[in-house]
């Protein structure tokens, strides 16, 4: 197994994080990792993306070109990154602040309502856990614990009593998907 992973947005959406968050839960549960960040100088506002790689053999590099999966959350990042899944690959985007849906046809195209989710749950800082909770949904590479764990690791002790807030809003993320 061996799948290559792009999440993007803008700086503020918690893209990095997001990818940090994974990259541990895969490390967590025994597998390679890499973990390769790319943001603008901006801290919020400008865009941002992460590649992920997580594998049960050794990777060979951590630059990538195209990718099994895309989650995908501005309009910005879907018309970069739309032509650059893979045939088969899995297209996650949240519906929220896309404009123009993706049009390809050789991908699974996931569209969730991750903003709303926030929204019901009170939360709007735990937008990028509602998409981890759907990405591992349609593509189950780690566990719930295991994110969490990475969660707990990447979370300064200091903010641990937002684990449970997250957590909640992970398993809202699960829901999405259709």
């Amino acid at each position: 197994m061996k799948e290559e992973i792009i999440i993007a947005g803008f700086g503020g959406q918690g893209v990095l994080s997001m990818g940090k968050i994974l990259a541990y839960a895969g490390l967590m549960e025994g597998l390679e990792v890499t973990w390769m960040p790319s943001y603008g100088p901006e801290q919020r506002g400008g865009t941002a993306n992460v590649t992920v790689i997580l594998s049960d053999r050794s990777i060979s590099s951590p630059v990538l070109n195209s990718y099994d999966t895309a989650v995908l959350l501005n309009q910005q990042s879907l018309d970069k990154f739309e032509s650059r899944v893979k045939p088969g690959g899995t297209l996650i985007y949240d519906t929220y602040s896309i404009h123009h849906a993706p049009t390809r046809t050789d991908i699974n195209i996931v569209p969730v309502e991750a903003m709303e989710a926030t929204f019901e749950i009170g939360n709007s800082k735990s937008y990028n856990m509602v998409l981890l909770g759907s990405l591992i949904k349609v593509r189950p590479l780690v566990s719930v614990e295991g994110v969490m764990k990475g969660l707990k690791k990447t979370l300064p002790e200091r903010l641990h009593h937002l684990l449970p807030v997250n957590k909640q809003a992970i398993l809202r993320g699960l829901e999405l998907p259709k």
